[in-house]
C-alpha cells in the first residue's frame, strides 16, 4: 500500500476539485441554517403540542448555563489540540500516534464530562430508570433471563424491562453485568467503561484510513477525530462502547483485505456478531464493512480464503445468544411494537427526519460539513487515475458508506430524535472528512499537511485553515457542553 502523502507526489497540486475556501464556508453556512431552523421550528412544535419530547430541539437536552471542574481542562485541551495537533501528526511515528491520539480524546471526552461533574457527568448517567444499570440484578442467572428476555420487552408485559434494556439485544446489559461480576459495578466504573473504551474508536479509524487510503491522510485526520463534538456524548453513553466496538471491527477486516493476516477477518467478523447484539440498528454496520471489502487491495474476492475465518467469527455470537435461548428476530419485532408503545409512537416523523441531520451537524461539526462537501467532489470531479488521488477516492468513499448508513436510519423512523448518541457509529466515520480540508487548493498551491518525517524536511501543518478548522470544532463542544444540560 503506497504511504506517500497525495501532496507529495507529482501533480497534487493540480486538483480537477475546485477547493476555494469560500465553498467550504458555503457548506458550513448551510450546516449552520439546518440546525437554526431544526432549533425554531423544534421550539414552535414542542411549545405547541410537546410532542418532541425534547426540551431543546434538535437535541435531547434543556438550557442551563453552566461551568464545572472539567472547564479548565476542556479548554486546555482543546488549546493544546489545535496548536500542537497537526504538527504532531505529521512528525510522530505512527506507533506513538496511534495511542497518542487514543489518550487524547480520553482526555478531550472526560474533561468536558467532568464540565458537569463526577457524579452527574460521569457517576449516574447510566443509572437513571431508563437506563441499562437498573437491571442489573435481574440477571443473577443470566440463561434464565436470556430465556425469557423477550417476555420483558413490551410495555404491557410483566417487569417489562427499562427503555434502553428493552431497545438493545442483551449484549449491551450483559455488559454492566458482567463489570458487575468482577467487581467494577455501579455507575462510576460504567462511566469509566464506556469513556476509555469509547475513545478507541478514534485509533480504529486511523487504522482503517492508513490501511484503505494512504497514512497522511489518516495523519490529517487525526486532530478532528480527537476533537470531535461528538465527545459531549461518548461521555457518558453506551453507544459510545458500541462505536468502538463497530469500529474495531471495520477496522481489523481493513486490515485483513489488505493483505495482513487472515485471522484479522476472524477477530472482525466475532466483532461484527457482538456490534448486532449490542445495538439492533448496528446492523447498517454492513454498508460500512461492504465499502471496506471493495475497497481492500485484495478484497474477499481476491483472497477467498478471508471468508472461512470471517464467517466462523462472525457466528460465534448469534450462535451463543441464540442456544441460550434468546432470538434476535423475535426481539427486533417485539421492539418495534414497544417504539410505537412510547414517545417515539408520538414523535413527528415529519420533523425528524430532517431535525436529525442537524443533530449530525452539532455532533460532527462544521468542518464535517465542509469536509462533506469535499468528498463529494472528489467523487463526482476528480480523475481517479490522476496521481495521488486513488488514495482521496478510497477516503471519499469510506465516508460515503457511514454516509449511507446513517441516512438509511433515519429513513427507517427508528431514530427520531436522541440520534446525537444513538448514531455515534455512523458520525465517527463521516470525521475523516476533514481531512480533505487539508490539501491543496489549486494549481501550484503549498499543501496546508504534507511531509512525513521520514521524506526529509519538516512538517508543513497547521496552516491558519486547518487550525481555524479545528477551532471552531473545539468551540463547539464547548459551548453545547457548557451552556446545555444534555442528557447524555
Amino acid at each position: 500500500m503506497n504511504r506517500t502523502p497525495p501532496s507529495a507526489e507529482p501533480g497534487a497540486a493540480h486538483s480537477g476539485v475546485p477547493r476555494g475556501p469560500s465553498r467550504d464556508l458555503y457548506a458550513a453556512g448551510t450546516a449552520v441554517l439546518l440546525v437554526t431552523a431544526a432549533v425554531l421550528v423544534g421550539r414552535h412544535i414542542q411549545g405547541a403540542g410537546r410532542t418532541l419530547f425534547a426540551d431543546w430541539p434538535p437535541l435531547l437536552a434543556s438550557w442551563g448555563p453552566h461551568l464545572g471542574p472539567g472547564t479548565p481542562a476542556a479548554v486546555l485541551v482543546a488549546i493544546a489540540a489545535v496548536a500542537y495537533g497537526p504538527a504532531l501528526a505529521a512528525r510522530l511515528p505512527w506507533r506513538a500516534l496511534v495511542p497518542l491520539t487514543w489518550g487524547t480524546a480520553m482526555a478531550w471526552t472526560y474533561s468536558l464530562a467532568l464540565v458537569d461533574g463526577w457524579h452527574r457527568g460521569i457517576a449516574v448517567r447510566l443509572t437513571t430508570p431508563h437506563e441499562y444499570l437498573q437491571a442489573v440484578d435481574r440477571f443473577d442467572d443470566i440463561p434464565a433471563t436470556l430465556r425469557d428476555f423477550t417476555q420483558h420487552i413490551l410495555l404491557g408485559s410483566p417487569d417489562h424491562w427499562p427503555a434502553h434494556i428493552a431497545g438493545h439485544p442483551p449484549a449491551a446489559a450483559l455488559t454492566f453485568v458482567l463489570l458487575d461480576r468482577i467487581g467494577l459495578g455501579g455507575g462510576g466504573w460504567a462511566g469509566v467503561w464506556c469513556i476509555t473504551v469509547g475513545a478507541t474508536a478514534c485509533a480504529a479509524v486511523l487504522v482503517t484510513i492508513r490501511a484503505l487510503a494512504d497514512e497522511a491522510l489518516a495523519r490529517a485526520a487525526a486532530p478532528f477525530l480527537v476533537l470531535a463534538p461528538a465527545a459531549v456524548w461518548m461521555g457518558t453513553s453506551a453507544d459510545a462502547y458500541f462505536a468502538a466496538v463497530a469500529a474495531w471491527a471495520v477496522a481489523l477486516l481493513a486490515l485483513a483485505v489488505t493483505g495482513r493476516s487472515p485471522w484479522w477477518a476472524g477477530v472482525s467478523g466475532l466483532l461484527f456478531g457482538l456490534t448486532c447484539y449490542l445495538s439492533y440498528g448496528l446492523t447498517l454496520v454492513a454498508l460500512i464493512a461492504a465499502a471496506v471489502m471493495v475497497l481492500g487491495r485484495h478484497g474477499i474476492r481476491g483472497r477467498p480464503a478471508l471468508l472461512v475465518p470471517l464467517l466462523a467469527g462472525l457466528a460465534v455470537v448469534p450462535t451463543a445468544f441464540t442456544l441460550a435461548g434468546f432470538n434476535w428476530w423475535e426481539a427486533y419485532h417485539l421492539l418495534v411494537t414497544r417504539y410505537h408503545q412510547g414517545v417515539g409512537g408520538i414523535r413527528p416523523y415529519g420533523y425528524w427526519v430532517w431535525a436529525n441531520l442537524a443533530c449530525t451537524v452539532l455532533v460532527t461539526g462544521l468542518a464535517t460539513a465542509a469536509g462533506l462537501r469535499q468528498t463529494g467532489a472528489v467523487l463526482v470531479r476528480r480523475r481517479r487515475d490522476a496521481p495521488g488521488r486513488a488514495a482521496e477516492a478510497r477516503l471519499a468513499l469510506l465516508v460515503s458508506a457511514a454516509l449511507l448508513a446513517l441516512l438509511v436510519a433515519d429513513l427507517s423512523g427508528m431514530s427520531k430524535a436522541e440520534t446525537e448518541r444513538v448514531w455515534l457509529p455512523f458520525t465517527l466515520w463521516l470525521l475523516p472528512a476533514c481531512a480533505f480540508l487539508t490539501l491543496p487548493r489549486g494549481p501550484g498551491s503549498s499543501p496546508k499537511f504534507s511531509t512525513l518525517p521520514e521524506q526529509g524536511g519538516p512538517p508543513r501543518t497547521g496552516g491558519t485553515p486547518v487550525r481555524a478548522w479545528l477551532t471552531a470544532q473545539a468551540l463547539l463542544a464547548l459551548l453545547l457542553n457548557h451552556l446545555l444540560l444534555t442528557r447524555w
